[in-house]
């Protein structure tokens, strides 16, 4: 008989930790979007979530960890932990025609951004008096522009300039959907089309 300890793993307990997990990132998601940085607890989340505050701090440790969890699950969309790289609609960036590729691009980039864009600000804003979220910030640019520049040259179909690059990862951040959407007022089947028209222009550059 073996002497050595067998872990014990329940499936219903398993069950309620992603279940708390996905409403502890829901309700920093609303809040983080709403209030900003420095208007959101982790008291807050607790509350919204309908867990406690031990449940949040158990599974994320920290505010800015949590805040930083909330953008990796806006940019996908859901909990489940499999990156943008490897799902379907990333995949169909290279499948079609030009027209098809872009559209594709546009509508991808379109439901990120209005996932994310109110956790990126918030991230921005907790950038100024967290040097640890100061060069996070800087990590996750420096990693989208890698991301830009691979999707690009996908639909594309060929390399890419550094010019043509930085005006693709320029383009479609956060921010500027933010502006687009809140500031300038439209809505977001406008911004949707004017980025893919934009990103058509860009990409016909001779890189």
């Amino acid at each position: 008989m073996s002497s050595g300890t067998r872990s014990y793993r329940s499936p219903r307990r398993e069950q309620q930790a992603a279940e708390n997990r996905a409403l502890v990132l829901a309700a920093a998601t609303r809040l983080f979007s709403e209030r900003g940085w420095a208007g959101s607890g982790m008291r807050d989340v607790a509350e919204r979530a309908g867990v406690s505050v031990e449940t949040v701090y158990a599974g994320f440790g920290s505010k800015p960890a949590l805040l930083l969890a909330a953008i990796d699950a806006g940019v996908v969309g859901d909990t489940e932990g499999v990156p943008l790289a490897e799902r379907p609609e990333f995949a169909a960036l290279g499948v079609g025609g030009l027209d098809e590729r872009i559209a594709a691009t546009a509508t991808l980039l379109t439901h990120i951004n209005e996932r994310t864009w109110g956790l990126r600000r918030a991230l921005v804003e907790a950038a100024a008096s967290e040097p640890q979220l100061a060069e996070k910030l800087r990590e996750l640019e420096r990693s989208r522009r890698a991301n830009v520049r691979s999707g690009a040259e996908r639909v594309a179909g060929r390399p890419l300039s550094d010019e043509v690059v930085d005006g693709v990862w320029a383009l479609t951040g956060a921010e500027i959907y933010f502006l687009m959407t809140q500031v300038a007022g439209r809505s977001v089947q406008e911004y949707h089309a004017w980025l893919a028209g934009t990103l058509a222009r860009l990409l016909a550059v001779t890189s």
